[in-house]
C-alpha cells in the first residue's frame, strides 16, 4: 500500500509495547528525565542512523522494548547543561550549552559524524520552527549557536554526538523557553505532497509501527525530478522524525552515501523503524543550488488519528 493523501492507519502494535511507550509519552512531554544505562553498557547503533537505544532483558527472560531517543536530559553519565533555559524571542537568539562528562567536566573530544563533532536539532513543541543546526564549539567545550526563536513558546532542543571515550552515540534532549504571547499551531493534516520554496517532495511507501519501513522521497521543480542534488553533511537528504506528544527523535540517513562532486536524486531513500502508533512530523533536509531546504510531512499509525484529530482542531492534545 502506498501512501496517499489519507491519513495512514496502520494495525495494532503489541500489547506490551504499547504499555511501555504510554508511560513514556506520559514522562517525555512533562520532565526530562535521567536516562539508566541498560546492564552491561550496552548501546545499539547510533541515533544517527535512526534506531532506539536497545532494552535489556527482563527478570522473566523477555526482552523490555528500549524507550526512543531524545527523551532524556541525561544518560550513562553524559548531561546535555544549557546556560539558560528562559530566553528571548528573536531571529538570532544566541544559545550556548556544554555536554558533560560523568566526571562533570565539559567533553573536549568527539568523535566526527556526518562530517559533524555535533548536529543541533531544534522544534517548538507544538513541532513548528523546526531547524537543523551546528553549532561551534571553544576550546573549554562550550557550544555556542544562533538560533531562530521569534515565535514564543516551548521549544525542544536535541544534541545527537558521540563522545570519544564513549565510542557511542547519544541523543540528549531538553527544553528552552522564549518568552512571550504562545498560541499552539494545530498539526497539519497528513498529505503525500509537501511544497517547500518552489520544490514539490513526494513521499511514497508503507510506514508501520514497531517494524522498518522504507519510505521514498521524490524531489522536483517546476514539474520536472530533480536529478543533481547536492551532498549534504555526506547524503543526499536527512530524515528527521519526532513523535508528537513527547518529541521521541529519530534521525536517519539514507543507504546511498554522497560523494562531492556527485549529484544525486531525484529519489532519497530511506528505512526507518516507528517505535509506536501515533503521529509523527517528519522533516526531509536536502541541498539544491547551494541551499538547504526542509521539507515537512504528517504521518500517523495506529492509534495516530484519534490523536491528531484534537491537534489539528488546536485543541490541547
Amino acid at each position: 500500500m502506498n501512501l496517499g493523501d489519507a491519513p495512514v492507519k496502520l494495525g495494532a502494535y503489541a500489547g506490551g509495547l504499547a504499555l511501555v511507550f504510554a508511560a513514556a509519552f506520559a514522562a517525555g512531554g512533562v520532565i526530562d528525565p535521567i536516562a539508566t544505562p541498560a546492564p552491561g553498557g550496552a548501546h545499539g547503533a547510533t541515533p544517527e542512523e535512526g534506531a532506539a537505544h536497545p532494552g535489556a532483558a527482563d527478570p522473566a527472560g523477555g526482552h523490555v522494548p528500549a524507550a526512543p531517543a531524545g527523551l532524556a536530559v541525561a544518560e550513562r553519565g553524559y548531561a546535555l547543561t544549557p546556560a539558560a533555559t528562559t530566553v528571548p524571542a528573536g531571529d538570532r537568539v544566541p544559545f550556548t550549552f556544554t555536554i558533560t562528562a560523568p566526571d562533570g567536566a565539559p567533553v573536549r573530544d568527539f568523535t566526527v559524524s556526518h562530517e559533524k563533532e555535533l548536529h543541533l536539532i531544534v522544534v517548538r513543541r507544538d513541532l513548528t520552527g523546526f531547524q537543523h543546526v551546528h553549532p561551534a564549539r571553544d576550546a573549554a567545550g562550550t557550544w555556542s549557536v544562533p538560533l531562530d526563536l521569534s515565535a514564543a513558546g516551548t521549544y525542544r532542543v536535541f544534541a545527537d554526538f558521540t563522545p570519544a571515550a564513549l565510542g557511542d552515540g547519544l541523543t540528549l534532549g531538553t527544553d528552552i523557553a522564549v518568552a512571550g504571547g504562545f498560541t499552539p499551531a494545530p498539526l497539519p493534516a497528513p498529505a503525500a505532497t509537501a511544497i517547500v520554496q518552489g520544490y514539490e517532495v513526494r513521499m511514497e511507501g508503507t510506514p508501520q509501527a514497531g517494524r522498518e519501513s522504507e519510505l521514498t522521497f521524490t524531489v522536483r521543480r517546476d514539474g520536472r525530478e530533480v536529478t543533481d542534488l547536492q551532498p549534504y553533511l555526506g547524503a543526499y537528504g536527512h530524515l528527521v522524525s519526532l513523535r508528537d506528544g513527547d518529541l521521541a527523535y529519530l534521525h536517519t540517513h539514507p543507504g546511498q552515501e554522497a560523494h562531492a562532486g556527485e549529484p544525486g536524486g531525484p529519489q532519497v531513500r530511506f528505512t526507518t523503524t516507528f517505535p509506536t502508533g501515533g503521529a509523527y512530523r517528519l522533516f526531509l533536509d536536502f541541498r539544491h543550488g547551494g541551499v538547504v531546504r526542509t521539507a515537512e510531512f504528517t504521518v500517523l499509525l495506529g492509534d495516530g488519528a484519534a490523536h491528531a484529530s484534537s491537534r489539528q482542531e488546536g485543541e490541547p492534545s
